[in-house]
């Protein structure tokens, strides 16, 4: 059963500040080649982080709010945990 879900992830754009849309839409292809029904990517621009966190002093922050099922999310969370773009990332189910 489909839930509609917020994905909430950091991006590392250190040295690619200039194609930031493009590192948001690559990972949008992403979720979608998973199964996930994307239904609104919000930018949220660049925040430094608290403390340097591996060798980051910020990262870029993009929410997206989709709809998948429990199982497609775990798949998102892995496919996307193996690209070195991705700095964090975060689920939450709406509603």
């Amino acid at each position: 059963m489909d839930r509609k879900y917020e994905g909430l992830i950091v991006l590392n754009t250190k040295g690619k500040e200039d194609s930031v849309d493009d590192l948001v839409g690559a990972v949008a292809k992403e979720m979608e080649a998973e199964g996930a029904k994307l239904e609104e990517i919000k930018q949220m621009g660049r925040h430094k982080f608290a403390y340097n966190a591996r060798h980051l002093d910020g990262g870029h922050y993009v929410n997206y709010i989709f709809q998948a099922d429990a199982q497609q999310v775990q798949k998102i969370q892995g496919k996307l945990k193996l690209n070195a773009l991705v700095h964090l990332q975060h689920y939450q189910r709406l509603g």
